[in-house]
């Protein structure tokens, strides 16, 4: 075979051999053009915000999610009509075309505001500050004082009081109980169960009894053992006074 008729040859083979390399090239080409059209088609379609104001947060959701967007709370706050939990506000207006997958923001209804502060007088501090958040509303400053008759954390005022005008500025003045004495715990030892108590109470001590009888059979701290304010003095109770036990 002449020189001529090699040469030929071989440019008809590579000729044959492109063909599927440029169908390959134009092929993947298109899919690749498809895919990114496909791509700046759905981040560019827009969607109508739906009217969500006096829906409920699961109502509301169920709305946004239907046009492909979100639900994000952006905050509370109170309103005379609207019901606690119900959409007040939403940033992007009703009706108003938006890109999909975008958050819409709105207020939350926390319903009216209360009309009146309830009672927070004797109650302990937990108890004080749950009864406020109940009616959306917390305590703003808390001063403590030593109280000769009121326990240790309990309200002896507030302010303002519940005939008051209301006002997000609540204080409230709590005890911090007796002043702290220190002496030497008394000898009860053969008293009465009323005359024991008695002593105890004024002295700004607590008594806690055990057994059963009229008379102070036992006791503890021991007679002479230094106690403060506050302190326990556990009584052993019985019907007949017996020998004191020794020192």
């Amino acid at each position: 075979m002449s020189e001529i008729g090699t040469v030929s040859i071989k440019r008809e083979i590579g000729r044959l051999v492109r063909i599927p390399l440029y169908i390959f090239f134009f092929i993947l080409l298109g899919l690749i053009f498809g895919y990114l059209t496909f791509k700046v088609l759905s981040f560019s379609r827009t969607v109508e915000v739906p009217d969500l104001s006096g829906k409920s947060l699961v109502e509301a959701n169920a709305l946004l999610i239907e046009k492909g967007l979100y639900l994000k709370i952006e905050g509370e706050d109170f309103d005379p009509v609207m019901l606690p939990g119900h959409v007040l506000k939403q940033d992007v207006p009703a009706k108003k075309k938006v890109k999909e997958r975008r958050g819409i923001k709105v207020i939350v209804s926390r319903g009216p505001r209360v009309q009146s502060i309830p009672i927070l007088v004797n109650e302990t501090l937990s108890n004080a500050e749950s009864i406020l958040l109940q009616k959306g509303l917390k305590i703003a400053k808390v001063i403590r004082i030593h109280s000769e008759k009121v326990e240790k954390d309990r309200v002896i005022a507030q302010r303002p009081e519940p005939t008051e005008k209301v006002s997000d500025y609540i204080t409230v003045l709590v005890s911090l109980g007796p002043h702290e004495v220190i002496f030497y715990c008394p000898d009860l030892y053969g008293m009465t169960v009323e005359n024991a108590k008695e002593l105890i109470d004024g002295l700004n001590l607590r008594a806690e009894t055990g057994g059963s009888g009229n008379y102070v059979r036992s006791q503890k701290p021991k007679p002479g053992t230094y106690v403060k304010t506050g302190d326990t003095i556990y009584l052993q109770l019985g019907w007949v006074i017996l020998q004191p036990p020794s020192p």
